[in-house]
């Protein structure tokens, strides 16, 4: 039934029918056309002939619907399944009556494997210039892990490997198992969260990344972009042990440590108890030895030293030693009897000089000292008038006199 197109837009008033909002999203649908698409199969399903089936992004969260006729069916790939990596030429139908929206399928084929590759090579080379798998990014893995953490599918044969072969060499060791999916569409996901639970556990002293191998398409989340700058922002150490020679993935490139297998991831990731306990006894045993040696070395060195001359007989240092001091006694006597002669001889002139500068010595020439009574020395008669009292010292003894007249 045609339905008349309104110049005006819709409104509360004015509202458009059902059918002209349907014809509107036909029409501009398929002016879009054919386009191609690539993704992930993850839906595949048949009925009557025909497939039902789903298409997911193969980096975003993004799923469309698609529908393959009988007829174009006959016409592709047989092996087309769920898992696959496609390339498919679609087309957007709108359906009126219904109110769907269908994708009709005109043409699908895998994802060329040089075609995969290419990109794989493109992208190591971006991830490479922007320097993600420099050695210098490379962190040193530690001695002897505490804890390990395990990324890897549940109940796989690379988990049993881990944990197995790193018992046996350590039995102590402990391990934070999570687990992802390893391949297909939930890969990349999986993958990632479990990587950063485990870096954000301060246990973990080491990641293992594990799988056992593999299909190159079911390794290829391995690859993703996300995945691997989710290792390298990761401040743990990551071991890759995904066990592929071939196509390595780039977890691999940019992991700290590349095991060729979970087992080998084991072996490089736990050490040997045995094997430590025979290296420990043997550095033991060498110490021993070289302490042994060194000190043989001295006792035959200090029996050297006690059988030379000067060794052999200890009384002469005694002896040698009393005749210095006999004679460093005798030098200081004698220069002592010196210090004592120049200090008395010293002395003595001293004596002379003060016994010749004495007052004393010039009363005993005759002289004589005449005090008045305040004690003052007479120098000159006007000191002591007539009937003064005088004090007179000579050499030996004191006259008291009366001045009765001057004279000059």
């Amino acid at each position: 039934m045609a339905v008349s197109m309104p110049a005006q837009p819709a409104t509360a008033e004015d509202p458009w029918p059902i059918a002209l909002l349907g014809n509107k999203i036909r029409d501009y649908i398929d002016r879009l056309g054919t386009v191609w698409v690539e993704g992930e199969i993850t839906q595949w399903g048949q009925s009557g002939g025909n497939v039902y089936g789903k298409l997911k992004d193969l980096n975003a969260d993004a799923t469309i619907s698609f529908t393959i006729w009988s007829s174009v069916r006959a016409k592709l790939p047989e092996n087309l399944k769920q898992g696959d990596r496609v390339v498919a030429l679609i087309k957007a139908n709108f359906w009126v009556k219904g109110g769907s929206l269908t994708m009709q399928v005109m043409q699908m084929r895998h994802v060329g494997l040089g075609d995969l590759l290419e990109r794989l090579e493109r992208l190591r080379a971006s991830l490479t210039a922007e320097g993600l798998f420099a050695p210098e990014r490379k962190k040193r893995l530690p001695f002897l892990p505490n804890v390990i953490g395990l990324v890897t599918g549940k109940d796989s044969d690379a988990e049993k490997d881990v944990l197995r072969n790193a018992q046996l060499r350590w039995p102590a060791v402990q391990f934070r198992v999570r687990h992802a999916a390893v391949q297909g569409d939930r890969t990349v996901g999986e993958v990632v969260a479990a990587i950063e639970a485990l870096d954000a556990d301060p246990e973990v002293d080491v990641i293992i990344v594990a799988r056992g191998g593999g299909d190159f398409q079911n390794l290829l989340g391995f690859s993703d972009e996300r995945v691997v700058r989710a290792a390298a922002a990761a401040r743990t150490p990551i071991v890759s042990a995904i066990g592929h020679e071939a196509d390595r993935p780039l977890l691999d490139d940019v992991a700290d440590l590349r095991a060729s297998t979970p087992t080998d991831a084991a072996k490089r990731v736990v050490p040997d108890v045995g094997e430590e306990l025979a290296g420990v006894a043997e550095a033991r045993s060498r110490l021993t030895g070289r302490l042994v040696h060194q000190i043989n070395t001295e006792i035959s060195r200090l029996e050297q030293i006690r059988t030379r001359p000067a060794l052999a007989d200890g009384a002469w240092i005694v002896t040698s030693r009393s005749e210095e001091v006999t004679r460093y006694v005798a030098r200081g006597a004698e220069m002592i009897d010196r210090r004592i002669e120049r200090a008395e001889s010293g002395l003595a002139e001293l004596t002379a000089r003060l016994r010749t500068l004495s007052p004393q010595q010039t009363l005993r020439r005759g002289y004589a000292i005449v005090q008045t009574p305040d004690g003052s020395a007479l120098r000159e008669t006007t000191q002591a008038p007539t009937g003064t009292d005088l004090r007179i010292t000579l050499a030996e003894g004191v006259l008291h006199a009366t001045a009765t007249e001057t004279e000059r």
